[in-house]
């Protein structure tokens, strides 16, 4: 991928029921990480991302914890963005709700619709208004379905259902297409669609409307959790290919890695939840929690231990002491290095190397003889640190 002078990027972001989590801190430090290098190599950047504060899960919390889901949208809304502040994230410059989406969302399937790219499936009796019907996608209608995550239909049809898919949904065309529009039921957040009837939107759509809304067709990096690839991101191109007759819907896919606890996934759904807002209650520095994620390469699946967390730790107080001085060893060749390992991949735990290189011979020099130190190194690479990797010493 080269992008142009301006480079744009979608990154999904959460649905609002829980606290932020190890595995979306290591997303959004990941991508904050490629909004600096971006940024550093001379590029505008353009970020985008959706929180999805209407869906399943989110009604389902917020009647078990017995408060509106509006509230509890709200609740943890703002608590996602504190934990990015305190992790050193630079905030989206577009955060959109799928609910402030939905204008978007109604002309896109209103449009779908008109062009037969889409489909009508009668309620089942007794769920809604008489003569309400879901809108699903018709995949039929696609040529480059599976061009994204290059699967075949047996790994697709293998996840569809845990990952949000209704497969088994009586008056479908194909087990695989996805939801557009889904009408009102009782007792369910809905809105005015129009000729689609009350109803809201699909978790797919979502995305794909406010991405073609903030940054259009052919953006440059469409991102998440490699959980993502099937079937939010193959949806989410292929309806924005029907809308537009336009491909590809993203010039470059960046997935980060799942990171787990005790040899499982990390997930609200099995519980199994490193919290970073605990974390930081506890007197965690935020700067340690950082580098913990940046240690590890963002293709590359992890678990949390407490032995990753003393290890960050053990790191930031040796950058620290490093960077104490007035001099120090050279810090040209440091940041150089810097700016070549992020360059190859996003080699963050490369990065970091270098860093510790840098700052084991300034403690080892101002130990011994202090002579050749060059005064200003330290705030030099400190800066650098700042800029670069997001991490504040």
């Amino acid at each position: 991928m080269t992008p142009g002078p301006i480079a744009r990027m979608y990154v999904c972001g959460i649905t609002p029921y829980d606290a932020t989590h190890m595995g979306h801190a290591a997303t959004y430090v990941t991508f904050d990480l490629l909004g600096r290098a971006l940024r550093d190599a001379g590029h505008e950047v353009i970020y985008v991302q959706n929180v999805t504060d209407v869906d399943d899960p989110l009604l389902e919390r917020a009647q078990r914890d017995g408060v509106t889901w509006q509230a509890l949208a709200e609740m943890e809304i703002a608590l996602f963005r504190e934990d990015m502040t305190a992790l050193g994230v630079i905030a989206p410059d577009h955060y959109i709700g799928a609910v402030e989406g939905v204008p978007s969302v109604v002309k896109a399937v209103t449009d779908l619709l008109s062009a037969g790219a889409a489909y009508r499936v009668d309620l089942p009796e007794g769920e809604g208004a008489a003569g309400a019907s879901d809108i699903y996608f018709e995949l039929s209608s696609a040529h480059d379905f599976g061009a994204v995550s290059s699967w075949d239909r047996d790994q697709m049809m293998a996840v569809f259902a845990e990952r949000g898919g209704d497969p088994e949904r009586a008056g479908k065309h194909d087990q695989l297409d996805p939801l557009l529009w889904r009408a009102a039921r009782e007792g369910e957040p809905s809105w005015p669609g129009g000729e689609l009837g009350e109803g809201r939107p699909g978790w797919h759509i979502e995305c794909t409307t406010i991405a073609l809304d903030y940054l259009g067709m052919t953006f440059d990096v469409q991102g998440g959790g490699t959980d993502l690839i099937f079937p939010h991101h193959e949806m989410s191109a292929i309806q924005a290919c029907a809308i537009t007759g336009g491909s590809p819907f993203a010039r470059a896919y960046v997935h980060q890695a799942m990171v787990g606890l005790d040899g499982a996934k990390m997930s609200k759904s099995q519980g199994n939840l490193v919290l970073i807002s605990k974390l930081r209650e506890s007197g965690v520095d935020p700067m340690a929690i950082r580098l913990a994620l940046l240690a590890h390469h963002y293709r590359t699946p992890w678990d949390w231990t407490d032995q990753s967390l003393a290890d960050a730790q053990r790191r930031l107080s040796m950058w620290r002491a490093g960077l104490s001085g007035n001099g120090g060893p050279s810090a040209d060749a440091t940041i150089a290095r810097i700016r070549e390992c992020l360059a190859n991949d996003l080699d963050a735990p490369g990065a970091l190397a270098a860093v510790d290189a840098w700052a084991e011979e300034s403690m080892e020099r101002a130990a011994g003889d202090p002579g050749g130190l060059e005064i200003g190194a330290p705030g030099l690479v400190g800066r650098a640190l700042d800029a670069l990797l997001g991490v504040r010493l």
